[in-house]
């Protein structure tokens, strides 16, 4: 058996690991988060995980990357701001294409913001299920996350209802007022769920 972790061999044998889930969580406990592994330079079938633990390492070559917890946070954290930022930028250009009666060309760059602002969100949530993170307890301008969170969830819901109605005044207003004011609280939020990071 040959195992490797992050380019380093691993005396696997030496330390009394047998299966591939004895090793992931040999790894595990020495707090790295596992990104990518091949057995004998295959990727495995993560849909048969509980099997796949219960393999024996002997006759394998397995090759494993695992990054720091905290790290890889701190760039997806970083990410996000670009994401969120970009996503200010295409809010205004779909500001003004709307008061400009271009209401087609405004509608597509929604759709980017649209996509802009869910990807955002997940990642915002899985970053702080990886590191175990209450969202309730990361305040944005003296108000929790979790707050901020469904306040942009009902700005959606603004937005989704202005569309449907077709009342552009009301999704301009909303797209002016309402996100930028959830932007800066997001923005915020990064910044305090980066100190806990750190």
């Amino acid at each position: 058996m040959h195992v490797t972790v992050d380019d380093r061999p691993l005396p696997a044998e030496q330390l009394g690991i047998e299966t591939i889930g004895q090793l992931l969580a040999h790894i595990q406990k020495a707090n790295r988060l596992i990104t990518h592994v091949l057995i004998d330079g295959q990727e495995p079938d993560l849909g048969h995980l509980g099997a796949l633990k219960q393999t024996p390492l002997r006759g394998h070559t397995l090759y494993i990357e695992t990054a720091e917890p905290k790290k890889m946070a701190l760039e997806v954290l970083a990410a996000v701001e670009a994401q969120l930022k970009e996503g200010d930028r295409l809010t205004n250009d779909a500001v003004a294409l709307l008061r400009g009666g271009q209401t087609l060309k405004a509608l597509e760059k929604l759709r980017g913001c649209f996509s802009t602002w869910q990807h955002a969100q997940e990642s915002i949530l899985k970053t702080a299920q990886l590191l175990r993170i209450d969202l309730s307890r990361v305040f944005a301008d003296g108000r929790p996350f979790t707050d901020v969170l469904n306040e942009f969830t009902q700005q959606l819901k603004l937005i989704k209802r202005s569309l449907e109605n077709r009342d552009f005044v009301a999704l301009v207003d909303t797209l002016v007022y309402e996100t930028a004011e959830t932007s800066a609280h997001w923005a915020s939020a990064i910044r305090s769920m980066r100190s806990s990071i750190q």
